[in-house]
């Protein structure tokens, strides 16, 4: 590899980085907002849209739903999100 195709490289690792932080900021926001919402607040179509974020949510490898949960200072209880 050549300096400029090691400095575009390096430049779209950075790109990426950045993207994951604020995908992580995002995802973290998200499970707070849906930990705490009462469902039984919200109209139908509201929480068919919470329900589909929280099983999302739960999909989540745990080290990357720990990150996302520290990106917006938030603690990760021990239940799964709801």
């Amino acid at each position: 590899m050549n300096k400029q195709e090691i400095e575009l490289l390096r430049q779209e690792v950075e790109m990426l980085m950045n993207e994951r932080l604020q995908l992580l900021k995002v995802v973290g926001a998200a499970a707070v907002l849906v930990t705490n919402t009462d469902a039984g607040s919200l109209p139908p179509g509201v929480v068919n849209a919470a329900e589909v974020l929280s099983e999302e949510l739960n999909a989540l490898p745990e080290e990357t739903l720990n990150d996302a949960l520290e990106s917006v200072h938030a603690e990760r209880d021990s239940s799964p999100v709801s």
